[in-house]
Order: C-alpha cells, then structure tokens, then sequence
C-alpha cells in the first residue's frame, strides 16, 4: 500500500511539473512577441529605405536571438526527455544537432550586434552647432533616453532636451544627453554581458549532457560545471535586477521565465541520471528495472 500511495504521489508530482514545464514555455513564446513589437518600435526611429539587411538583422538582434534560444529549449527538451534511447537513431540525432548549430549562428549573430552596438556607442560626439534639441526638429532625428525613443518635433523639443548639449548616438539619427548616452551604454553592455552568460550555461549544461551520454553521472568535471552554472545564473539574476531599476520589468520577467525553462532542463537531466543510476545499481536481490529508459 505504501508503495502504492509513493508511486501515485510521485506520478501526480510529476505531472505537476510538466504543466509547470508548458507553462513556462509559452510564457516564454508570449514574451518573444513583446520583443519583436519593441524591436520594430525601435527600428522605425534608426533604419530608413537605405538601410542594409544587416543593419535590419542588428536592430531585431533581440528577437532573432530570442527564437533561437526557444528552438534550442526545445532541443534539450528532447533530447533531455521526450525522446527514448531507441528513438535516438541516426537521423533523429543528426536533424536535432544541425538545427542547434543553426540557433548557434543566430545567436552568434546576436553577439556580433551587440558587441557592434557597445563599440558605436564608445565615441561621445556632440551636435556640433547646436544649442537645443529644438535646433534639429527639422532633421528627422529622434530622442533617446532609457531605451525610450521619441521622434523630435517642435512640441515636444523643449521638454525632452531644452538648451542641454545633445550627443549622436552610435551611428543611427538618434540623440540623446550625456546622461542619456552613459545610459545607453550601460544597456549595451549589459545586453551583451548577459547574452555571453546564457552562452557559457549552455556550454555547461552541453558538457553534462554529453557526460550522461557516456553513462557518467558524478566526478570532478560535472562538480565543477555546477558550480559555474549557479554563478552563472547569480550574474542573471543581478541583470534581472538592473533591468527592474531602470523601470523594464518585461526584460526582469523574462530573464526569470528564461532561468525557469533552464530550471526545467536541469530537472529533465537530474531524471535521466536517476535513471541511469537505477539502471546500474538495481535494488539488492533484484533485476534491472525493463522498461525503455528516456533521454532524461
């Protein structure tokens, strides 16, 4: 009876967990829409007809890495659970890894526009000749501050920069204070700083998984992995943070959402090394348990 009730626990628990498991998924599909509407926002202020297809790919660099990361999820996903041993053939193994390397060079691609972004940024050029903002409502230019873009026109000029020096922001026809600029900076940094961090959890998490392939499911390497993913995600966590103080709680949400998903894998890697212990050490006068054992 006891054995019973663990069993119909453990299974209710379980399902528990994968509904907590799809939810999280689809918030993370729903906040992928919000960064595309933010970055199509943003790109009516800094692109314009002659602008290039790269130019197009940076400004929704966001968006492109967000799909990426969310077809990469569901890799793990499974090759971490849905999938069984038997079902792991060839082709099944090869398609999983070509789509990963495509996500890889979307998110490649995302690095490169972020650390473009942080070095346009670098250079502090005043509006030469310019003595207000209301000086250029004639020049098609917007005003930046906090990642909030306003096309300047002479009814708003006065409010968003009076007779304070105006500096170009990076390359695009964007403008901004010098504490506007500092700001945007320190966006950018952190944009790439967090994007390099998810890489090296990916990294860690990729390294485990390969372990657990070879049936090694303890040691000095996957220690030490686990550490590193804990910093790692204590670094996410400070971004998440500094998202809130700035006043962009979507970018807060999200993080957390994204380190739920990754709690989620982690949970499906933890199952499969339950399983592979199971497999290895049997209960003491028993057999090896018969049933097929999944990627989990």
């Amino acid at each position: 009876m006891n054995a019973l009730l663990a069993r119909f626990s453990g299974a209710r628990l379980h399902a528990i967990q994968q509904a907590a498991k799809w939810i999280v998924y689809s918030l993370l599909l729903i906040n992928w829409g919000f960064y595309i509407y933010e970055d199509w926002d943003r790109a009516v202020h800094t692109l314009n007809s002659s602008s290039t297809v790269f130019e197009w790919g940076r400004e929704f660099a966001t968006s492109i890495d967000e799909a990426a990361w969310f077809i990469l999820l569901l890799m793990f996903e499974l090759e971490t659970y849905m999938l069984a041993d038997s079902a792991w053939t060839g082709w099944v193994s090869r398609t999983v890894h070509a789509v990963r390397i495509v996500c890889f060079v979307m998110i490649a691609h995302t690095v490169l526009a972020f650390a473009i972004a942080v070095n346009d940024l670098e250079p502090t050029v005043p509006v030469l000749g310019v003595d207000s903002l209301c000086d250029i409502v004639d020049d098609d230019i917007s005003f930046v501050y906090n990642l909030d873009y306003t096309v300047v026109t002479a009814d708003n000029c006065a409010a968003l920069g009076g007779n304070t020096t105006m500096y170009r922001v990076g390359s695009d026809p964007v403008v901004s204070t010098i504490e506007g600029l500092n700001l945007e900076r320190d966006i950018a940094w952190s944009d790439l700083v967090e994007v390099v961090t998810w890489l090296l959890i990916i990294a860690a998490i990729e390294l485990v998984v390969r372990l657990q392939e070879r049936g090694i499911t303890s040691g000095t390497t996957i220690s030490i992995a686990g550490k590193i993913k804990i910093f790692l995600y204590l670094v996410l966590f400070g971004l998440a943070a500094y998202w809130g103080s700035l006043g962009h709680w979507l970018y807060s949400w999200d993080t957390f959402v994204w380190i739920a998903g990754f709690t989620a894998i982690e949970m499906n890697i933890q199952e499969w090394r339950d399983e592979i212990l199971e497999a290895h050490d049997p209960e003491p006068g028993g057999a090896a348990p018969e049933h097929e054992h999944y990627r989990r």
